[in-house]
């Protein structure tokens, strides 16, 4: 009885070791708020989700295999708070969809990925990808997320950090038809963050391709927090597009942040074509979890140009102001 006594106990230990070292999180973002927007054919209001962040709700996972080996996965899924519907219609884990390795030689990761510019969106624009100075008004971010996709990634010690993509348009046929090759080297130390990225995606019958290259940085002085970013587009047909940001983040205090960016879109092909966007913003932290926001921007096109808005040469005025809440 005591040998039998003995067993029990050493399984329930053993299989508390192994759930011990494993953890499952669930996690969200509900934002909702006052979205004013005139995109040149008259104003709409209402309200909106999303406006700082995407309203989702997620799954994290990690297990510790030894040796410094960890297997992860993220599944991530955008809502519509307004109104429960998904994000993407038939795409539930539309956000991230991927599962990894990693350990002191990086991260290797595979599945549905953030692609290189939008990943170091926080080290070139003060909004951060939110809100209405969201740098993808203007820039050419080659898309927020991708499918198929084998990435990996470091940080070093030194500062130093980097990532590597590639993902498979997976044609019948052409292993070139539809895919992307990414590539990206970053600084991060003290107050210095900076990054060099480059994307070069493949149309479907790999005869032209659309590429990005683009570097920018920011500076955090404590009180002020500088930003800068240029970028250069090239590709299907005669695309050749050159986008540039310069900005400001003032730190008032640990709950209290102003962002404020001006940018250019310059087009070298199209005559009259360019486009600028001027845009403030400000946010207040009611907790480590929930936060108030507001944010304007004015983005202004040329005659030939019709960046965010209904028709060439048109202008677009955008305001909001709401909530966000992180579980």
């Amino acid at each position: 009885m005591k040998k039998t006594l003995f067993a029990f106990s050493m399984l329930a230990s053993m299989a508390g070791a192994s759930y011990g070292q494993s953890s499952v999180t669930m996690y969200g973002v509900v934002d909702l708020g006052l979205k004013i927007e005139n995109a040149g054919s008259g104003r709409t209001v209402g309200i909106d989700s999303g406006n700082q962040s995407v309203s989702r709700i997620g799954f994290k996972g990690t297990e510790d295999l030894g040796n410094g080996l960890k297997a992860n996965f993220v599944l991530e899924a955008g809502f519509n708070a307004d109104s429960g519907a998904l994000s993407s219609p038939g795409l539930f884990f539309n956000r991230q969809s991927y599962v990894s390795l990693a350990g002191d030689f990086g991260e290797v990761k595979l599945g549905r990925i953030q692609t290189m510019v939008f990943t170091n969106s926080s080290v070139f624009d003060p909004f951060a990808d939110t809100l209405a100075g969201d740098s993808v008004r203007i820039f050419n971010y080659g898309g927020s997320r991708i499918d198929n996709t084998v990435n990996y990634s470091f940080a070093a010690k030194n500062g130093i950090n980097g990532q590597a993509a590639y993902s498979f348009g997976e044609v019948a046929g052409s292993t070139s038809s539809g895919r992307t090759v990414a590539g990206a080297i970053g600084y991060a130390s003290g107050p210095i963050a900076a990054v060099l990225t480059y994307q070069n995606t493949n149309n479907a019958t790999a005869t032209d391709s659309t590429k990005t290259t683009l570097i920018g940085g920011n500076y955090n002085f404590g009180l002020l927090q500088p930003f800068i970013a240029y970028a250069m587009n090239k590709g299907y047909g005669t695309l050749d597009t050159r986008d540039s940001l310069i900005g400001l983040k003032v730190n008032l205090t640990a709950a209290d942040t102003i962002m404020a960016s001006y940018m250019h879109k310059s087009d070298k092909v199209i005559n009259n074509a360019n486009a600028n966007q001027i845009a403030l913003g400000y946010t207040h932290n009611l907790s480590t979890r929930t936060n108030l926001y507001t944010s304007w921007a004015r983005l202004s096109n040329d005659d030939n140009a019709a960046y965010r808005v209904t028709g060439p040469g048109k202008t677009d005025k955008l305001f909001n102001v709401g909530i966000r809440h992180k579980f």
